[in-house]
Order: structure tokens, then C-alpha cells, then sequence
């Protein structure tokens, strides 16, 4: 099976995670796809096998002494915020940057989507606009699996070769339940997202803040003095953080605040924010302003209005890489062999590699030709992606 075949098979499989979910992992059809990546694996030759938590590993002995071992990673399931139900992927071949119909509603083309910019002259996957695509991070899938085929069809020289899929990365939890014990690689790597040559080892420190307003309802016609309304609360909590820290301001080393949800009636109100920041010292300090608009909002109105509950989610893998960046720079070398240009990009965002970074697994972020996720919008270049599996073949030659 030829990588866009595989892609095109994984991205069919709906694999949405759910955080309001308690399981692990969080939906039961993320497994769908660990089984059958399991049987492909197996079909290669190799002893995949699917956990109790729906992680699935696998290793590629060594063929030579002296290289030291290396993992691959990509996560399973796609992100909550658009459908991934009965995704319909469609090739374009040779794109030129011309207007892309997805469907009746919608389109896209350069003006509106600059990165088609980065893919002209590729063929490129695309959605039929109803659902997202799926190649966050399915394409990372296919790039390994297609990489596996290769070194055991070619058994090229190398050491040992870790690979794992996970569940709920998309939610803040991949590496929950990740299996060091088993998946005892030197460094590895998530391959997952951006263009061909990306190379992460900065992003955002990270953490969830629910807030809830508890309200004093009352029969509006005799509410002077009396309501308190919890949405109203809600606005003016919301208004008090700073303004040009909403996302669609910010970019590069910019953090932000980002209302993700929220929901409620007069009693009864609750946001959610995502709050990032790349500088730890400015992360705090976010957060540190919760707290503030919490106290002063609750010293204002008499009584506890204002409940905050702040969870990490993960830190900047860079604290970490810095001490040794070996596997940066074993992938800035692949790179380059190729003819490839490599990208140092700090993530907006954060990957499974960030939290396996502080639990010991040193990991940086590789680009897999995948662009607009998490929306409708959303495509993959086939020819980044392929390029994608010669940097991993590469690497495994110089470790």
C-alpha cells in the first residue's frame, strides 16, 4: 500500500477525542484505528500491539551495533473542534494556486489560505468542506508507517526503531498513559504538522482555566437591587483580561488568552480558557490575572460570585531540549542531506513530544506537509508528506 493510500484510509477512520470525556481514551473509535494500525504493523513483520488505553507500539530491531535507538510518534485522533465524521478527502493534482471549490458554501485559495502558497505545483488533499481533513495527525501516521515499510523492505543500517501512536493528544492527554518502560528510545520524535523542514523544539507553556459565576436570580420585574446576573458577570470578567491578548491578535512568541467555550442562564454561567505563553515567567503572570479579576470581582459583589479552578496542561519542551540537543540537531543534518531547507518555528500550540520531553523522552517536533488544521480549511501536500518519510529514513542513518 502506497502512503496517500494509507493517508486516505486513516483519515475515513473518525477518531475525534472528547474532553469532556473521563475514559482513556477519551472515545472508544479512536481504538478503530490502533487495531488497525496493529494489523498493518503485523502484516510488516513486526510485535504491535494495541494496550489496554488504546496506545499502540511497536519496534524495528537493531541491524547494527553503535546507533543509538530512536522513536517516532504521531497521535491517533483529530481535534474536537470540527467534525471528523465521513470525512471525503479529494486530490488535487498539480495545484496551481487557483480557487479551490470545496463545496456550494465554501472555497479557499492563497488570498484567504496563504499556505497554498508553500504547495504550488504539489498535489495537495483537500476536504469536501463539511468535516476537516484529519492529516493533524493522520499524516504523521501514514509518514511513519510508510517509513517502516521502507526500512524493513530495504533493511537499511540502524539501531533500534521505536514506534507509538497515541490517543487524546488532541485534548492535552497523549502522553497520560505513554509507555516508557516499553518504548526505551534514546529520542524520538512527533511527527506532526506544518510544512516539510519544520523542525519544533519551542512551545507554548500551557494550562486549562474554568470559571464558573454563580448568580442571584429574581423575577425581572422586581429585580432592582436584587439580580445578579451570572452571565452579566461572565461579560465583565471576561472584559477585564487584557484585550490584545485574544488569539487573533497574537502571533510568533505572543501568548494568549483564548475563550474556548462557554455556556449558562442567570444562576448559572462557565468559560473556558486556554492560556499560553512561550516565556514561563509571562505565563504566570496570566494566570496570575485570573486570580486577580477572581478576588476582585468576588470583594466587589459580597460574596464568592467567582470560582476559578487553573490546570496545567504541559511546559515548553525547550527547558528541557536545551540541556542537549541532539536530536535537534540529528534532524537539522537529515534535512539538509536531502536538499531541504529546515524552519526553526517556536509551536503555537504544544504536541505529545512536550510532555515526553519532561518525563525523560527528549522530543522535538517534525513537519509533515499538513496545513489549517482543526478546520474546514484544512489540506495536506502529498509531495511534502513523502519528502517527509526521506528525512526520517535519514535520520535513522546518522544516529
Amino acid at each position: 500500500m502506497d502512503i496517500v493510500s494509507r493517508f486516505i484510509n486513516y483519515v475515513k477512520v473518525d477518531t475525534q477525542s472528547d474532553a469532556n470525556s473521563k475514559t482513556i481514551p477519551s472515545t472508544v473509535k479512536q481504538k478503530d484505528l490502533a487495531k488497525i494500525l496493529v494489523k498493518e504493523l503485523k502484516e510488516l513483520g513486526l510485535n504491535a500491539f494495541m494496550d489496554e488505553y488504546g496506545y499502540v507500539y511497536a519496534k524495528i530491531d537493531k541491524t547494527k551495533d553503535g546507533h543509538k535507538a530512536v522513536g517516532f510518534i504521531a497521535h491517533m485522533d483529530t481535534s474536537p473542534d470540527v467534525s471528523g465524521t465521513n470525512v471525503k478527502p479529494r486530490i488535487i493534482k498539480n495545484y496551481q494556486g487557483e480557487v479551490i471549490k470545496l463545496n456550494q458554501d465554501l472555497s479557499m485559495c492563497p488570498k484567504t489560505s496563504p499556505d497554498l502558497n508553500y504547495v504550488i505545483g504539489d498535489d495537495i488533499v483537500v476536504t469536501d468542506g463539511n468535516t476537516l481533513l484529519g492529516a493533524d495527525n493522520k499524516a504523521g501516521i501514514a509518514i511513519i508507517m510508510d517509513f517502516a515499510k521502507e526500512v524493513i523492505t530495504k533493511n537499511p543500517p540502524h539501531g533500534d526503531i521505536y514506534l507509538g501512536f497515541t490517543p487524546d493528544e488532541e485534548i492535552g492527554r497523549g502522553a497520560d498513559k505513554f509507555n516508557l518502560d516499553y518504548f526505551k528510545a534514546d529520542f524520538a520524535y512527533t511527527i506532526d504538522g506544518g510544512c516539510v523542514g519544520v523542525i519544533n523544539f519551542e512551545n507554548f507553556n500551557a494550562s486549562s482555566a474554568k470559571v464558573t459565576f454563580i448568580g442571584k436570580s429574581m423575577h425581572p420585574g422586581s429585580a432592582k437591587g436584587k439580580l445578579i446576573n451570572s452571565q452579566h458577570l461572565a461579560f465583565e470578567f471576561h472584559n477585564m483580561l487584557p484585550k490584545f491578548l485574544n488569539p487573533a491578535f497574537t502571533e510568533g512568541y505572543d501568548g494568549f488568552n483564548h475563550l474556548s467555550e462557554m455556556s449558562g442562564n442567570v444562576e448559572l454561567t462557565h468559560l473556558h480558557y486556554i492560556i499560553r505563553n512561550h516565556n514561563y515567567n509571562l505565563f504566570k503572570f496570566q494566570e496570575e490575572k485570573f486570580k486577580r479579576i477572581k478576588d476582585y470581582l468576588n470583594n466587589k459583589y459580597g460574596y464568592e460570585a467567582v470560582k476559578l479552578e487553573i490546570k496545567e496542561s504541559y511546559l515548553n519542551m525547550y527547558e528541557v531540549l536545551k540541556d542537549d540537543f541532539t536530536s535537534v540537531e540529528v534532524a537539522k543534518k537529515a534535512t539538509l542531506n536531502l536538499g531541504i531547507n529546515y524552519y526553526e518555528i517556536p509551536i503555537r500550540g504544544g504536541t505529545d513530544g512536550a510532555r515526553l520531553s519532561f518525563m525523560g523522552l527528549p522530543c522535538p517536533n517534525l513537519g509533515t506537509g499538513g496545513f489549517n488544521f482543526h478546520s474546514r480549511f484544512e489540506f495536506l501536500s502529498i509531495n511534502q508528506m513523502k519528502q517527509s518519510v526521506l528525512i526520517l529514513l535519514e535520520i535513522i542513518k546518522l544516529v
